[in-house]
């Protein structure tokens, strides 16, 4: 008997794109995208460590936003003719166009556009030969699933970047609210959104069939002038909280986690950090070129050649020095 996996919807998608919704309707957003555009450049650039003889003529992006993706692949040599924009958001896609009709210079690829769900993702499969994800996943309730249609829909040794933030964002924010709901309630609230970590993103790949798979994080902090100007420019970015099980923030609340914030981490002139942990990830459709291990007992080389003979249980021979 066939059993179907299970998920939790830990996010409201319709309440995620109501935030990018919003926020791309303020005429004064992009001045809030400072971070997708950062993150979007650093993802882009790991295509410049790849060699320089593959090109990739059809890629997408996935939750393209304003297009940061977009803006970043334009500076750069990659191969790419055509360029396909998905956003759950309308607003987003119509604000990223018109960003591209205006652009100087103009990207070398042609660009297209498409609403569709990050969670519905539906594409030809072994259509794309390059797909980028920058800062989309993280609101996603079944990666393994978000991650097996993006596998499938790439060509034999296609590539796949993605960004998403990690565990460690915002720790400075979190700890400022449940010092706070522990003061003001005794006990501690739903504040803000669980993330993965790295090893959970390694897995993902690995789960998802995606062949050579890489990961690394890196922490990117920002200054700002205090709590509220955090949040609001998280608001502005349409990253609020979207959690399904949401705890209602009261004024009081904010007063309490503000006050913790800028005591537990503020300097002297009262700015605060925050703290944004980004995973990268990189993963390849397989194809028969790619690398592969050795099966196990056709090692060339044993363990007396390497002088790894000399190793015992009570630890290395001191005088062993690698072969010349």
């Amino acid at each position: 008997m066939r059993t179907s996996r299970r998920f939790v919807h830990i996010f409201d998608r319709a309440l995620k794109r109501h935030h990018r919704e919003r926020a791309a309707l303020d005429p004064g957003h992009e001045q809030y995208n400072y971070l997708r555009d950062e993150v979007a450049s650093r993802l882009v650039e790991r295509l410049d460590d790849i060699d320089a003889s593959y090109a990739f003529p059809l890629a997408v992006d996935i939750g393209a936003g304003t297009g940061h993706v977009r803006r970043a692949l334009a500076r750069g040599e990659y191969g790419v003719e055509s360029l396909l924009e998905l956003d759950g958001a309308a607003a987003m896609l119509a604000s990223s166009a018109a960003d591209a009709s205006s652009a100087e210079p103009r990207p070398e690829f042609a660009l297209a556009q498409q609403q569709m769900d990050e969670e519905e993702l539906e594409l030809e499969p072994e259509s794309c030969d390059l797909i980028v994800s920058s800062m989309a996943l993280q609101w996603v309730n079944d990666p393994p699933r978000f991650l097996k249609r993006v596998r499938r829909a790439l060509k034999p040794n296609g590539l796949f970047l993605g960004a998403m933030l990690g565990g460690e964002t915002l720790t400075e924010m979190r700890s400022a609210f449940v010092l706070a709901d522990l003061e003001r309630a005794g006990g501690v609230a739903q504040r803000m959104s669980p993330l993965a970590s790295v090893t959970d993103a390694g897995a993902l790949l690995q789960a998802s069939g995606f062949a050579l798979p890489t990961v690394d994080t890196e922490i990117i902090t920002i200054t700002y002038p205090d709590a509220w100007t955090l949040w609001h420019h998280l608001r502005a970015a349409g990253d609020s909280q979207a959690t399904a099980q949401r705890s209602a923030v009261t004024q009081s609340s904010l007063l309490a986690a503000a006050s913790a914030y800028r005591e537990c981490y503020g300097d002297a002139d009262g700015n605060i950090q925050a703290s944004f942990q980004v995973i990268y990830f990189i993963g390849w459709s397989p194809h028969e070129s790619q690398q592969v291990p050795l099966q196990r007992g056709t090692a060339t080389a044993s363990l007396k050649d390497l002088g790894l003979d000399k190793l015992d249980k009570g630890g290395a021979d001191p005088n062993w020095k690698p072969p010349e």
